[in-house]
């Protein structure tokens, strides 16, 4: 079985390929998933089944051109691991380009997502 580490990196790398099915392997049936983000954001709130998490997935190109996507540190502890990284993208809704670094914080429990946390600076999304 993999450590949490390894199974948020596998996460990140189906990600990355664009393969949401790998993804959702991943994640647990029952799961706590949160983009903490104001409601305008289409990908913000919280998730509570592996359907609802495909949602998630199925929104962000909804909302965001995702140009660059960079998990760049992995924060272990026990079954959490904390990612930092950073992305570009571009607002849909406004045009507007924007850069923001992003925490993201796992629960990993039998090799399973069991919660999920995602913070990124919506002001910069919004242009503040």
């Amino acid at each position: 079985m993999s450590n949490p580490t390894e199974v948020v990196q596998q996460l990140y790398a189906a990600f990355g390929r664009g393969d949401i099915p790998a993804v959702l392997e991943l994640v647990a049936g029952e799961v706590d998933w949160e983009c903490v983000a104001p409601p305008s954001v289409a990908y913000a709130g919280r998730r509570r089944n592996r359907e609802q998490v495909a949602a998630f997935f199925a929104d962000i190109p909804k909302a965001d051109a995702i140009r660059v996507f960079e998990p760049r540190e992995f924060i272990a502890a026990g079954e959490h691991v904390t990612v930092l990284g950073w992305e570009e993208s571009s607002a849909l809704e406004t045009g507007k380009d924007f850069a923001s670094e992003w925490a993201h914080v796992f629960t990993v429990q039998d090799g399973r997502v069991t919660r999920w946390r995602g913070f990124l600076n919506t002001a910069a999304r919004y242009g503040f």
